[in-house]
């Protein structure tokens, strides 16, 4: 596997290390084969060496493409089995770590296991530029695996398509529970409320860590407060 096309993938170099070692290993079938330039990759959180929201986030993957082609019921089929499978049976050693589902140009796909790493910036730049970047994600692939949102006392705003990633699914039916709106605004108009999350399949609901004085003490960051402790509890 060419190391290029791999570069910005990966948290660090023992990370993409690990992934390579996997990849060499793995067998479709009968025949080995050899991953080509990755065109998606999915990180979902686990815990207990299960992924909580494993339907959801198959869902999601029903909705992006490759290539401009969507995913075969193949494809969709293997990726359940073998996460159920691998994560049960194999000898992984993360039981809370992050499983990481690529898939190349070819259509050819591979799992591995690494540990999780929660976000060192979480400030509401940082959160704006990480959503930012999985909007062109979003562009080539249909589907956006962070988001940002804004929420107050009576909606939440969502940064985001008509598909949303698994995690998002989740948050829209925890607003519902609530009775709020959900809306879909601009990334603009989202980063620049006074209560901004960034909702992500590997890290959750990630609230803004400098929100004013103001906002802290609103109906929004109770409501996004709300958010970050519903997801947080399936981790």
């Amino acid at each position: 596997m060419a190391d290029e096309g791999l570069t910005g993938l990966f948290d660090d170099p023992e990370e993409q290390r690990a992934y390579e070692e996997f990849c060499a290993n793995q067998e479709r079938g009968l025949e080995p084969f050899d991953l080509n330039a990755p065109a998606l990759v999915c990180r979902w959180r686990m815990h207990n060496k299960r992924v909580p929201l494993l339907n959801r986030h198959i869902r999601a993957l029903s909705q992006r493409v490759v290539q401009g082609e969507p995913l075969t019921h193949n494809m969709l089929s293997w990726a359940k089995q073998h996460v159920e499978w691998s994560l049960t049976e194999g000898s992984y050693t993360q039981r809370d770590g992050v499983l990481m589902l690529v898939i190349d140009v070819n259509g050819n796909a591979a799992m591995s296991v690494g540990e999780y790493e929660p976000l060192a910036a979480t400030d509401r730049a940082s959160l704006a530029e990480r959503a930012r970047l999985s909007q062109v994600e979003e562009g080539e692939t249909g589907v956006a695996p962070e988001v940002l949102c804004a929420a107050d006392g009576e909606r939440l705003f969502v940064a985001a398509g008509e598909h949303g990633c698994g995690a998002l699914t989740l948050v829209e039916q925890l607003a519902a529970t609530r009775g709020m709106q959900v809306e879909r605004a601009s990334l603009d108009v989202v980063s620049a409320a006074p209560v901004v999350l960034l909702v992500s399949d590997e890290h959750g609901v990630v609230v803004a860590s400098d929100l004013d004085a103001a906002a802290q003490v609103s109906a929004g960051a109770d409501f996004a407060r709300f958010l970050h402790d519903g997801v947080a509890k399936l981790f």
